[in-house]
């Protein structure tokens, strides 16, 4: 359900005159705002493993085996493939602290970690606690970037601009009329760039070991997405 905020400020109003000769008489220039709440329609997760192996092949399969079960599972609830990605495959040694002879400190190597990241599109929201719990019974014991989105942000973008402009316009009748002059034609427009805050919602969930089969499937609220748009509009005063 969409909501638009509506809010705006005057920064100049000069009736023009005979002896006017500033290039900013006989204009109205308003700031026109808008803001709305949109409901996302997907959620992304990245959902990992990492394993640990004598040597950096055993490390690399065992994660790669988890990674296949993360994949096979998504595709089971009905996630296509092209919302189902690789993000990220890591491999080093591991290193422990150690005596040595001599009574010093020193390090020594101790096998190898591996990791396998997967990025999962869902269009099905209600079903992402279901799927955090499924790929961890599959292998998983990793579980982070959690986040929701718009696959078309650009039409809320566009529907918020010209909630802006129409709030601009409103200003300016409103202001013509409050000091007894027409309303003229627009002389000029301008949207701004916007900075917008971070879309996603993040949290990270991580764990040493494959969850039970038969758990409750995550809680997990979408929320809405806030976006707003701002424009600077200059009209005539008409005659």
């Amino acid at each position: 359900m969409k909501c638009f905020a509506l809010a705006g400020s005057l920064l100049l109003l000069a009736v023009a005159s005979p002896a006017a000769a500033d290039d900013e008489s006989g204009r109205i220039r308003v700031i026109g705002r808008a803001s709305q709440e949109v409901a996302p329609d997907f959620a992304s997760v990245e959902i990992g493993v990492e394993s640990r192996g004598a040597t950096p092949a055993a490390a690399l399969d065992a994660a790669s085996q988890a990674a296949k079960g993360i994949v096979a599972t998504a595709k089971e609830m009905g996630v296509a493939e092209a919302d189902i990605g690789t993000s990220a495959v890591t491999l080093q040694p591991r290193i422990k602290n150690v005596r040595l002879p001599d009574g010093t400190m020193g390090e020594r190597e101790d096998g190898y970690t591996a990791s396998n990241r997967v990025r999962v599109r869902l269009a099905e929201m209600g079903r992402l606690g279901e799927l955090m719990r499924r790929t961890l019974d599959s292998g998983a014991n990793r579980i982070q970037g959690i986040s929701f989105g718009l696959r078309d942000p650009a039409a809320a973008d566009a529907a918020v601009q010209v909630a802006a402009v129409k709030d601009a316009k409103a200003q300016a009748e409103r202001i013509a009329e409050a000091t007894g002059v027409k309303l003229g034609s627009v002389i000029s427009i301008d949207s701004p760039p916007r900075t917008e805050s971070p879309r996603p919602m993040p949290y990270a969930l991580a764990m040493k070991a494959a969850a039970p089969r038969g758990r409750t499937a995550v809680p997990v609220e979408a929320g809405s997405i806030d976006t707003s748009a701002e424009v600077d509009a200059v009209f005539a005063i008409g005659r």
